[in-house]
């Protein structure tokens, strides 16, 4: 059985984020659920910088479902086609956005299950949108976070889902809507797959990781 952090240590860690980090915030640009629902979508294999450098123009002329089914698929092709997998991406951001003027009067979904239910649309975009949009308390993991909560012993998993499910369960209630942000930005920046740095960590102290690198 994989060490796990005490739960009053993860208190500590969050506090100590939060003192870093006051107001955690996605990096990917967006101006409304449905925006942020499709800058997600495009983020799959893909960087928030490169995303938000694709979906300037885009939003410019699409930023509501009604505008991005009139642009079709040619012009959603044209201002992503610097994004990975960008053909794939336009035709689900096509469907997505008629899917919700047919069955969602053209409104981003509070609710999982119809969130999950759109092309292109997992259950990491669905947390993101739930808890950036709709300040739902889910916390999303990605790869930043999957090695954050292994590496850091607050919630080893195997799976995605299973590190979801441990932080979940281990977050205390409070710190559970930044808590996706804070992990994410320090996974980002801080708590590096190839070389992590330690020294500049704030909750160094108390990660359970035992290669530490000064």
């Amino acid at each position: 059985m994989p060490v796990k952090m005490r739960l009053d240590v993860v208190e500590t860690c969050f506090e100590r984020l939060s003192l870093r980090q006051p107001n955690p915030q996605t990096e990917l640009d967006f101006t409304s659920p449905y925006t942020l629902l499709v800058a997600v979508v495009l983020s799959a294999q893909a960087t928030d910088i490169g995303v938000n450098k694709a979906t300037k123009g885009l939003f410019a002329v699409a930023n509501t479902p009604t505008k991005m089914v009139t642009l079709g698929i040619e012009g959603i092709r044209h201002h992503i086609r610097t994004i990975g997998l960008f053909n794939i991406k336009a035709k689900n951001v096509l469907s997505l956005s008629k899917i919700l003027i047919d069955a969602h009067d053209g409104q981003v979904p509070k609710d999982r299950t119809a969130l999950e239910s759109l092309p292109g649309v997992g259950r990491k975009t669905a947390n993101v949108v739930l808890n950036e949009a709709f300040d739902e308390p889910t916390i999303a993991v990605d790869t930043h976070i999957f090695r954050f909560g292994n590496r850091t012993g607050m919630a080893p998993g195997k799976s995605p889902n299973a590190v979801e499910k441990e932080l979940v369960r281990r977050v205390p209630d409070r710190w559970k809507k930044g808590a996706h942000h804070w992990m994410i930005l320090h996974g980002r920046y801080v708590c590096k797959a190839r070389r992590p740095d330690c020294a500049d960590c704030v909750i160094s102290d108390l990660c359970l990781f035992k290669e530490k690198t000064h």
